[in-house]
């Protein structure tokens, strides 16, 4: 995309900037008694050589692949079986009689295939919209609707809570669903409409979802490591409700 690198370099700092006030805020508010000095010696510095910076590069990308390809395609299978199910053969037998209806009508090519294209995405729409995972999207649709977040973003959101890396790959079943359309996801995003013909993704929604996913907490994995460092369930929560909350916070004033 245009101008992403300076994009990406915008939400690194409000991260930074976000953990700065965060920081100073609870050490004002929670953690004021002085911290006992630690003093650890370290060892001198030296420069790495190049063939030890290429190794620990690759141990470290190997080590994410291994430790989210798991996860990300357990997920999306998940994401795939609650866009799929259930199944309603009345509704598909619905559309199969308009779709025969049309192939019996004389009319020329161009307008036909149109028609066939306008059919197929009431059919997929449809079927999304009454899935399992169309009901939970739903559900959660008024608490994101003030963001400008439709119910599909809302349940991409949902799955990151697993990894923020799920939520792409919930976008991409979402989105792309089982149409034999082989448009990227990028050109689907942009083509998605709301009922009222205006785009789903605004220049305005795409930044507030960036600050969400940018802000609200990691994954499962660090709540239960706050937990384990804390030794208690209380800063967990309180890190999932506060990253939570702020993120919809500067999501809704974006």
């Amino acid at each position: 995309p245009r101008n992403g690198s300076f994009v990406m370099l915008g939400l690194y700092s409000v991260g930074v900037l976000v953990a700065i006030l965060t920081a100073i805020l609870l050490r004002k508010r929670f953690f004021t008694k002085e911290d006992t000095p630690f003093v650890m010696e370290l060892p001198p510095y030296r420069m790495p050589t190049f063939k030890s910076v290429v190794i620990h590069m690759w141990e470290r990308a190997k080590q994410y692949l291994l430790k989210m390809g798991g996860p990300i395609l357990v997920a999306s299978i998940i994401i795939w079986f609650l866009g799929y199910f259930p199944q309603d053969a009345q509704r598909e037998a619905q559309f199969d009689r308009q779709l025969a209806q049309l192939d019996s009508l004389v009319l020329p090519q161009t307008e036909k295939e149109i028609r066939v294209i306008e059919i197929e995405h009431a059919k997929n729409t449809e079927h999304q919209v009454n899935s399992y995972i169309g009901k939970i999207g739903h559900f959660m649709e008024p608490l994101m609707r003030p963001l400008g977040f439709d119910w599909k973003i809302s349940v991409s959101l949902l799955s990151g809570m697993a990894a923020k890396e799920i939520v792409i790959s919930t976008m991409g079943v979402l989105y792309t669903g089982d149409s034999e359309d082989q448009q990227s996801l990028q050109t689907r995003l942009l083509q998605e409409k709301h009922p009222d013909g205006t785009p789903v993704f605004s220049p305005l929604v795409v930044i507030g979802f960036l600050l969400f996913i940018l802000i609200y907490f990691p994954c499962i994995a660090t709540i239960v490591a706050i937990k384990e460092e804390s030794h208690s369930w209380r800063w967990a929560l309180f890190s999932v409700v506060y990253s939570t909350g702020l993120a919809w916070f500067i999501a809704f004033l974006v």
